[in-house]
């Protein structure tokens, strides 16, 4: 099934049609005035010499404006109706000549060397250069990037972005070795000494936690003391041994050159070697590193980060006023700025360009082919023809108005020749 192509009921096209029907009418009028002149030269009883040029110079007309009303009528349709091999030559090889417009087109228009060529000479770089150095522009970016990014609410469940999230943070923290990080960590805080003031906060910690449960602490004593032992004695006991632990902590919380302090020190300092050279240390650093990852802690983690980071973008777009918004289009025409002055930028992003068009030119060039070739497959014939004609008919017209005009010269030179031959 054939469809007509887009009708187009434009001004410029009713007054083709006014300027086809006028050039019609032009060239119809010279082939009725010829054969007038024939046939009153027909008619002269006694002609006089100069008639004998006027018939043959209309005759010959006659013969030029028959001649191209033919030739230009059997591009469009069959003359007066009648089915003549080689005429309504659009309607009958239309799809041939879509196909030949098609291939016209690839070969062309799409070839590699046109469209680079002609990509070159546009210097898109610099122009997108000025136009992005517009803080009007930018902010007109902006505010599409925000639209475009406020859809990802939409098309973005937070159950896809948890997953993407997770696999991201999952992988690359799988990736990396955890002993070597752990020990520099270590190496860190020992060189800075963290470890101390870690340590500082654990005796406090703890002296703490023993005042706070020191009832619980003498029950578990009397539980655990001999039945023959008499309280007042394990009250001794409990409050010396409470009151030496307090001193040991307050001692070690005061004095910076502890000996413990110094073997806490020396034990951090192997640990962090150990990790670094002990394979078996490594290997567990990496079992609790994936223990860790698997624990449903991370994962509720991970779910909560990606939705909050969709949030938050969506919202910062949004706003015209965020910290978000405004970086961008400072970006933007900070790039643009570059893009005006910088060669080297220039020729970086028209050599992207290039490449981009480059690709889609060799890949798609035969798509794009096919479709002017199959688009005009699916027009119907005759609507066809008739817009062509609509276009370029009223040139043609002019074709048989020269013709008209050029036979009659022609029939005149020709009976001038004659005449001279025969006397």
């Amino acid at each position: 099934m054939t469809v007509p192509p887009a009708a187009d009921h434009s001004v410029d096209d009713r007054d083709r049609l006014r300027r086809l029907r006028r050039a019609k009418a032009l060239a119809g009028g010279l082939l009725v005035v010829a054969a007038l002149i024939f046939i009153l030269t027909l008619r002269v009883p006694q002609p006089a010499p100069w008639v004998g040029f006027l018939r043959a110079g209309a005759e010959a007309s006659m013969i030029g404006a028959l001649a191209d009303w033919f030739a230009v009528t059997a591009l469009f349709r069959h003359p007066l109706g009648l089915p003549i091999p080689h005429t309504a030559i659009i309607p009958q090889r239309k799809d041939a000549l879509g196909d030949s417009l098609g291939a016209f087109v690839q070969q062309n228009f799409l070839a590699r060397a046109v469209v680079l060529g002609k990509l070159r000479s546009l210097g898109l770089a610099g122009r997108l250069g000025e136009w992005l150095a517009s803080p009007v522009n930018a902010r007109r970016l902006g505010e599409s990037a925000g639209v475009a990014v406020g859809g990802l609410d939409e098309v973005l469940r937070d159950e896809d972005l948890h997953a993407a999230v997770e696999q991201i943070l999952v992988h690359r923290v799988r990736a990396v070795p955890a002993a070597p990080i752990v020990a520099r960590l270590v190496e860190i805080a020992l060189d800075g000494g963290h470890h101390q003031v870690l340590l500082d906060m654990a005796m406090r910690g703890l002296s703490s936690f023993l005042e706070d449960n020191r009832d619980a602490l003498r029950a578990q004593l009397g539980r655990q003391s001999p039945w023959w032992v008499p309280e007042s004695l394990d009250d001794v006991v409990f409050d010396k041994g409470l009151h030496l632990l307090h001193d040991f902590l307050a001692e070690m919380v005061a004095d910076p050159a502890h000996e413990l302090r110094g073997r806490y020190d020396t034990r951090l300092r192997e640990l962090a070697r150990r990790l670094r050279t002990d394979p078996e240390m490594a290997a567990r650093a990496e079992a609790a590193k994936e223990e860790l990852l698997a624990h449903p802690a991370v994962r509720g983690w991970t779910a909560s980060l990606g939705a909050e980071i969709k949030r938050s973008v969506t919202a910062a777009a949004a706003d015209a006023d965020s910290e978000l918004r405004r970086r961008f289009e400072l970006g933007v025409v900070s790039l643009g700025g570059r893009l005006r002055v910088e060669a080297s930028l220039q020729a970086k992003v028209d050599g992207w360009f290039e490449r981009i068009v480059g690709y889609l030119v060799d890949s798609y060039r035969a798509e794009l082919a096919d479709l002017v070739a199959g688009t005009v497959r699916s027009w119907d014939a005759e609507h066809t023809s008739r817009k062509i004609e609509l276009q370029v008919g009223r040139d043609l017209q002019w074709i048989r108005v020269n013709g008209t005009v050029v036979g009659g010269l022609a029939g005149l030179v020709i009976y001038a020749v004659a005449q001279l031959i025969t006397r």
